[in-house]
């Protein structure tokens, strides 16, 4: 099956969309207080890509081998997945990790896509909010 995930963050919320054939699924949450306040934007989004692909997983949407297309709207985390360059944030770079591992223990087919801000259908979950 092939799937595309869009996700996004800020200080307060993550969110995340898995398209599949006519299916969308949306969810957002609000960060627990560990993270609430404490992280960037940028590392947020990294929540949201491992939260949003270990709840796609859990939920039975995503399944061994399946293909999934990660639909990124920022260039830097583009370049740093699509690469496997290192990040010099040690949180980025922990998430980075967890997520690959979901990868491989799951076999699952990945494709890096770059999008543009305005076609994030995630962000506009956030945006929509009020987060």
């Amino acid at each position: 099956m092939e799937h595309v995930l869009f996700f996004d963050g800020n200080t307060k919320a993550i969110s995340w969309v898995i398209q599949t054939n006519n299916s969308i699924i949306e969810q957002k949450r609000e960060h627990v207080d560990i993270y609430l306040d404490k992280v960037t934007s940028q590392q947020s989004k990294y929540i949201g890509l491992h939260v949003g692909m270990f709840w796609g997983i859990g939920t039975f949407i995503i399944k061994n081998q399946d293909v999934v297309k990660i639909a990124i709207d920022d260039k830097s985390i583009f370049e740093h997945l699509s690469t496997n360059q290192k990040s010099h944030d040690e949180f980025i770079e922990k998430r980075t990790h967890f997520i690959k591992q979901l990868i491989e223990q799951r076999e699952l087919k990945i494709q890096y896509t770059l999008i543009r801000p305005e076609e994030n259908v995630a962000a506009k979950k956030i945006q929509c909010k009020g987060a």
